[in-house]
């Protein structure tokens, strides 16, 4: 590990600007991500600008029925938090299916959405890998690529997103706050934080250098039946093959809201509004929910040792839906 200065600010403008004063500083908060890139060489930050001590660990109540979490929240105390419980069960469900107890104490709801991926050859110096060092080759392509993406990829990176609650959170339609260094406010989508690889993967989000995250707002609870399926290789502390986030409403046998999103497929959590659309209106049915399966799959691409994704993502998606409409299989 290189060394680097730290600095440990006392509120949001002194961190703003001690990040703006240190070009290529970066926030840290619970380090489980962090840290480790540092220790393997492949994240080299001169400067680190602690933000532990932060006012930023509350969850509060908007004034439209939805909640803002600060930044700073650990992903044990979201989980446990109840109004996240009673109100959105899908983002406790994939706060606990991921990572272990220790970790959930630590990490918190903004690095998690802005960990990086967990691809063998990221993590591994001696690999090319185009998202570590940009014009170096992707070592997964042609390679082994069991937990790669099958959505989403170029020719540059199929390197997946590793969250679990950024997938919950996506599918709750979640926005991201900001503080900018020159003081003013940002707002984000998911889907418009996230960037798809293309011919910068090194590149994996839209926040300007020194854009500080300080809240996750989500919008009133969404449709009644919400449910996080994920399939993983053991049953703890492994990174999602697929998942499938499922928010879906029921009313006089026919489907009025669906949201689905997907973890472990694409290079972010992915979204595809229009296997959601085809829903709305239907009668819950297993034909139904295997043409869903066709709109969210036609584009997929497997690489060879991820191809079982493409089957078991339709499989996990159906067998999600049919559960919570509670359809014949």
């Amino acid at each position: 590990m290189i060394a680097f200065d730290y600095i440990r600010p006392a509120d949001e403008t002194a961190a703003l600007q001690a990040a703006t004063e240190r070009p290529g500083a970066r926030f840290i908060a619970g380090g489980t991500n962090l840290l480790d890139l540092m220790k393997l060489g492949i994240e080299r930050p001169r400067h680190l600008v602690d933000i532990g001590a932060l006012d930023l660990r509350e969850v509060t109540e908007t004034p439209g029925g939805g909640l803002r979490i600060g930044a700073l929240v650990t992903n044990a105390a979201l989980a446990a938090h109840p109004l996240v419980r009673q109100r959105y069960p899908v983002l406790s469900q994939a706060i606990l299916a991921g990572a272990s107890g220790q970790l959930r104490n630590k990490a918190t709801t903004a690095g998690n959405l802005l960990q990086r991926t967990r691809c063998y050859f990221f993590y591994d110096p001696a690999s090319p890998c185009n998202k570590r060092e940009p014009g170096a080759g992707c070592s997964a392509i042609g390679g082994f690529n069991r937990i790669m993406a099958i959505l989403g990829t170029s020719a540059h990176c199929i390197a997946s997103h590793p969250s679990d609650m950024a997938v919950a959170m996506r599918v709750l339609d979640a926005r991201v706050e900001t503080r900018l260094p020159d003081g003013q406010t940002g707002s984000h989508t998911l889907e418009a934080l996230y960037r798809l690889p293309g011919e910068t993967p090194h590149v994996d989000h839209r926040l300007a250098p020194g854009e500080l995250i300080t809240a996750v707002v989500l919008p009133p609870p969404p449709a009644r039946q919400q449910s996080y399926r994920k399939v993983r290789d053991r049953a703890s502390y492994a990174f999602a093959l697929v998942s499938v986030a499922a928010v879906v409403s029921v009313e006089e046998e026919r489907i009025t809201e669906a949201a689905l999103a997907f973890g472990g497929v694409g290079p972010m959590p992915w979204r595809n509004r229009e296997a959601e659309a085809l829903l709305v209106g239907q009668a819950p049915s297993a034909a139904l929910f295997e043409r869903c399966a066709d709109v969210v799959l036609a584009e997929a691409n497997g690489h060879g040792g991820n191809d079982f994704k493409v089957p078991l993502l339709r499989r996990t998606l159906v067998s999600c839906l049919t559960k919570l409409t509670g359809a014949e299989p």
